[in-house]
């Protein structure tokens, strides 16, 4: 447990590092035409994800769970 417990901080800065490089990848739906009524195609607000940005939403997902699980190991020890 020690082997863990010393990897710890070195697992959340690499996890926090890949979630907010897989966040700030991600496109913005919402622009400043959208604020005022305009639609640039994303009227009904429903937008399937497909190839690359399927894999980065799916991803994002995956990494914020096991920093989110990193982070209660690292409250619990």
């Amino acid at each position: 447990m020690t082997v863990i417990s010393s990897l710890l901080p070195y697992i959340q800065i690499a996890l926090s590092v890949l979630l907010v490089a897989a966040i700030l990848l991600q496109t913005s739906e919402a622009s400043v035409g959208g604020a005022f009524g305009g639609s640039d195609g994303f009227a009904s607000g429903y937008h399937t994800r497909r190839g690359f940005e399927k894999v980065l939403f799916n991803s994002t997902i995956v990494l914020a769970v096991l920093f989110i699980l990193s982070a209660f190991a690292a409250l619990i020890h």
